[in-house]
């Protein structure tokens, strides 16, 4: 069997998930949209780009390793959560909208508001939903006591920020001096 050049050279051939065109393989940051948060960015990792229509595919090894520093980089946060901080926390614990809201002694309504930004999550509300997170998120107990202990030093108002997250070292950081996206 004759191999094709590309394979010899370890090229693969990758065709697009939208369109079934040829797409090539880079190597870029990704907006990780499908996160469900809209500022979420994946640096340095492969993604399959088609030139015909623009798709982008990004090739994700260990998803649940990066959720779950993600979930830990929210609890960390210095500010007041977002909606899509909550929706994303609620989500990594696998509840619904009605028992999340009974954890929180809430309405499943008001849980609903405060996701989608139409009000604001009190103070209080928002250090219970960090506090939920770290004892039943998967993973994220270990270093509980660190957030807790940093929860004086949350500022009240909720700020969208940008994340920046490198797969493959598992770091995440705000990213200071940048707008979020």
């Amino acid at each position: 069997m004759v191999q094709s050049r590309n394979a010899r050279i370890g090229r693969v051939k990758h065709r697009c998930s939208n369109c079934d065109a040829e797409a090539t393989q880079i190597t870029g940051n990704y907006l990780f949209s499908e996160s469900g948060l809209s500022n979420l960015v994946l640096k340095n990792i492969e993604i399959i780009k088609c030139d015909q229509c623009g798709n982008s595919d990004p090739i994700i090894s260990k998803p649940k390793d990066i959720i779950r520093t993600l979930a830990r980089a929210i609890v960390d946060k210095p500010f007041a959560l977002t909606g899509e901080e909550i929706r994303f926390l609620r989500k990594y614990l696998g509840m619904s909208g009605d028992t999340f809201a009974r954890h929180l002694h809430s309405d499943k309504a008001v849980l609903s508001r405060w996701e989608n930004d139409r009000e604001a999550v009190g103070s209080k509300s928002d250090l219970l939903i960090r506090t939920i997170a770290v004892i039943l998120g998967e993973g994220l107990r270990e270093g509980s006591e660190n957030v807790v202990k940093k929860f004086p030093e949350i500022v009240d108002e909720p700020r969208k920020v940008r994340w920046e997250l490198d797969p493959e070292h598992l770091h995440v950081e705000l990213a200071a001096g940048k707008e979020p996206l």
